[in-house]
């Protein structure tokens, strides 16, 4: 019977991040018996894939990848399905000089289409010489880059009758390119982020020796997509950099059986994982009907939260639900970072959980004063203190006209360290837009410091400015999610949108009846609670189930929904107006 591999590496030396380059953490690791471990949605373990099978198999792909007439620095196209393909594809790249570049499967109800469109739009971009795919889209692949001059492209098993003629490997070196990977495009087209093999592990070395304090006996749990940075660099690279085994399954398996992910954690004694708040909420949600029986979570020391902007709700009831379970609010780690970043910038001390800080909501919109409520505070807003900077990594606070701010005063937030982005591949003008010649990134995200800690409040871009207040779109969203019973987290979007004089909001809702009384019952519902809890007058609109767009990483766009929006793309009925 099958096996995963083991928690023990058996290495004479445990090295967290102590090498100059990836193929240098493979070779490393490949010396003892740790490694990837593959599992279907009914939790069969399908593949284990140990570091040493992994070494062995890329090099001999890496060989055959030459072979087909590649060349070390260009590029090829993977699309990140969570299995033993791609980790053989990504390190065969990895040994042979060659840019891996990863790609989104398909949203769950995306059409075919639009996705074929997107991932082409995508290899274009990173203008790759290859391109493979799982068996289930080769199809989808195939129309993707029909008329582009690619050397090979398909599934990676045609290769497997290529000869190996055993060629010299390139030698991979610090500042050579070591993947491209597409930022989630919540406010714009995806771009390619360049990322050496310096930054890389700069940021691996950070993650595991400050941020999350691997070592020897850690073992990872994932979800996460692998064409998402939390997934690839989280919980692939960083794992195989520090030698300890992880396992997974697919996103899409989660969707359906979220409680597998604690059951995984259960049966191999995991301690590090990590999600964006709606998985904490989906599997909590899911344990009120189904058996939680048999879960013991007390192994879990490490109970990440990032992707996406920390909803203290859900958690506080992922603590409660599975207390009894063994699992503690002191593991979770608010967590902040990007893609341009390689993955992380901060992490909230060990043993710290969740720490909150309440603001004044009329201070926090009109004066962008982060002011703690006090008793006599009529409208409050609690946000999560995400940590100090990574050693080596340094974050400032500027005003609009670039003045650096003061604790408690909130502006947009920059960030500088060895582990930020080489640029957007191929984009001189989007990558200066962003990064200074000086290293500072404008990560486009607002926020403050407590306590030398950072705190997110939002994306700038979509921040919402109505009559000098300054409101940000999720809590209006999380307004309605937890007050109309109706309706669920991810089923509301909230934007603004300028009628020639005046800014509005527009608040889209997913509806999932076609009864017409009970739809302009709820449009009068959320405009009521909004009106109520934050004074504002608002334009609700339902939209069909399923129709909110997402990014590749699964975040809310509020930007694209906005555009979708104003062209009329929801087949919608007339907006019912809160005033």
């Amino acid at each position: 019977m099958l096996q995963p591999t083991p928690t023990a590496s058996g290495l004479p030396e445990y090295r967290p991040a102590g090498f100059e380059t990836l193929p240098q953490a493979l070779d490393y690791a490949a010396q003892g018996v740790t490694g990837i471990n593959i599992y279907s949605g009914k939790g069969i373990l399908l593949e284990a894939l140990s570091y040493r099978e992994l070494r062995e198999q890329s090099l001999v792909l890496a060989r055959k990848l030459l072979a087909r007439g590649l060349k070390p620095g260009q590029r090829v196209a993977l699309i990140g399905e969570s299995d033993g393909d791609f980790a053989r594809a990504f390190f065969a790249c990895e040994y042979a000089g060659l840019v891996p570049t990863t790609l989104p499967l398909p949203a769950a109800f995306g059409g075919r289409a639009a996705y074929v469109a997107h991932i082409r739009r995508m290899i274009e971009i990173a203008d790759a010489s290859a391109a493979f795919a799982p068996a289930a889209l080769v199809e989808w692949l195939a129309e993707a880059v029909d008329g582009l001059n690619l050397a090979v492209s398909g599934i990676l098993d045609q290769l497997k009758d290529d000869p190996d003629d055993g060629r010299e490997l390139p030698v991979v070196g610090a500042e050579d390119l070591c993947y491209l990977q597409f930022s989630s495009g919540s406010t714009r087209f995806p771009l390619g982020v360049a990322v050496t093999q310096r930054a890389l592990i700069a940021n691996v070395y950070g993650i595991a020796c400050h941020g999350l304090g691997i070592g020897p006996t850690d073992r990872c749990s994932s979800w996460l997509p692998l064409y998402h940075d939390m997934g690839l660099i989280g919980f692939l690279l960083t794992p195989l950099a520090c030698q300890i085994s992880v396992d997974m399954f697919a996103t899409r398996d989660f969707a359906r059986r979220p409680l597998l992910w604690l059951e995984l954690i259960t049966r191999n004694g995991g301690t590090l994982s990590y999600s964006p708040s709606f998985g904490y909420e989906l599997a909590a949600r899911r344990a009120e009907t189904a058996s939680s029986e048999g879960l013991d979570l007390s192994s879990w020391r490490g109970a990440g939260i990032g992707g996406d902007m920390v909803r203290p709700e859900p958690l506080a009831k992922f603590a409660e639900q599975f207390a009894v379970r063994g699992f503690k609010a002191s593991a979770f780690v608010p967590s902040y970072g990007m893609a341009e970043t390689a993955l992380a910038l901060s992490f909230a001390p060990a043993g710290q959980g969740i720490r909150f800080d309440t603001l004044d909501s009329e201070r926090l919109e009109r004066e962008n004063l982060a002011v703690p409520a006090v008793a006599s505070t009529e409208r409050r807003r609690d946000f999560v203190l995400c940590g100090p900077a990574l050693p080596d990594h340094e974050f400032e606070v500027r005003g609009e006209s670039g003045t650096l701010l003061t604790t408690g005063q909130v502006g947009r937030i920059y960030a500088r360290g060895p582990s930020m982005m080489q640029g957007y591949y191929g984009q001189l003008e989007a990558t200066e837009a962003v990064l200074a010649a000086d290293g500072w990134l404008d990560t486009g995200d607002l926020g403050y410091f407590r306590d030398g800690q950072i705190v997110i409040t939002g994306r700038a871009k979509d921040l919402i400015i109505v009559n000098g207040r300054n409101i940000w779109p999720q809590d209006l969203e999380w307004t309605v999610e937890r007050e109309v019973s109706s309706l669920r987290s991810g089923d509301v979007a909230a934007v603004s949108v300028d009628d020639g004089g005046s800014e509005r909001i527009v608040v889209l809702v997913e509806f999932r009846t076609a009864d017409d009384e009970t739809r302009d019952n709820l449009k009068k519902e959320v405009a009521g609670v909004l009106r109520l809890r934050h004074g504002v007058e608002t334009d609700v609109v339902t939209v069909p189930p399923r129709t909110l767009p997402r990014t590749s990483s699964g975040k809310l766009s509020r930007s694209k929904a906005k555009t979708m929006y104003l062209q009329g793309s929801f087949v919608a009925a007339a907006p019912v107006s809160s005033s």
